[in-house]
């Protein structure tokens, strides 16, 4: 099985880098599994959504080649793993921008006719793995891990359909945590392809991890 893991923090040598690393290594271990890193940053991808993305979404010409290439290669992946820092309690913009282009109308999902929602990406699972200076209470308190859950988890991956088999916050980055969140990491990936946490079309399990998250 393979794992495209997409990650977005400008400096490689950054906990994010480290942690997405962890993460291939974990997935990687058991010699069945292999990984692909997309360094947004390194590879250049342009994030924002031009007059050929909003063309292309109203399915009135083809996509833009950049798009064309990140989708074939989810498209060879059988999971999709995304690694970031949490900036403004949120994917940075990069990130964002990645989603609004390559989650497209007619790829990610189809808007019918008729006003119905397609879902076409019931068999992608999805790993999330967000980096955070602030610690686990200030997240708690004020309810900023459930606002990123409704808002990525459930209004990006839900809406496509892709089952969202891990979220995790990795968080508290400023204290004393780094080392310990790459063992974390590397446990994630050494679960990714663990036997019942894969999706075939809708699988009862998947379903029932991606609703306790």
């Amino acid at each position: 099985m393979h794992a495209l893991i997409v990650v977005s923090h400008p400096s490689p040598q950054s906990l994010t880098h480290a942690v997405a690393r962890s993460f291939a290594e974990g997935v990687e271990a058991s010699g069945e599994h292999s990984t692909e890193i997309a360094d947004l940053a390194a590879e250049g991808f342009q994030p924002a959504f031009s007059q050929a993305d909003a063309t292309a979404y109203l399915l009135q010409a083809p996509l833009p080649a950049d798009v064309l290439r990140e989708q074939q290669r989810i498209d060879r992946a059988d999971a999709l793993v995304l690694v970031y820092p949490v900036y403004w309690w949120s994917f940075p913009g990069q990130l964002k921008g990645w989603i609004d282009r390559v989650f497209s109308n007619g790829w990610a999902y189809d808007e019918r006719p008729d006003g119905s929602l397609g879902k076409r990406l019931g068999h992608l699972p999805i790993h999330l793995i967000g980096i955070g200076g602030a610690d686990g209470g200030t997240y708690a308190r004020h309810g900023y891990d459930k606002a990123m859950r409704t808002q990525i988890d459930h209004g990006i991956f839900d809406f496509c359909g892709a089952p969202v088999l891990s979220s995790e916050f990795l968080v508290d980055v400023n204290g004393q945590g780094g080392a310990a969140h790459l063992i974390t990491a590397r446990g994630l990936g050494s679960r990714a392809f663990a036997k019942g946490a894969l999706v075939g079309g809708k699988r009862a399990e998947a379903a029932e991890l991606a609703s306790s998250n």
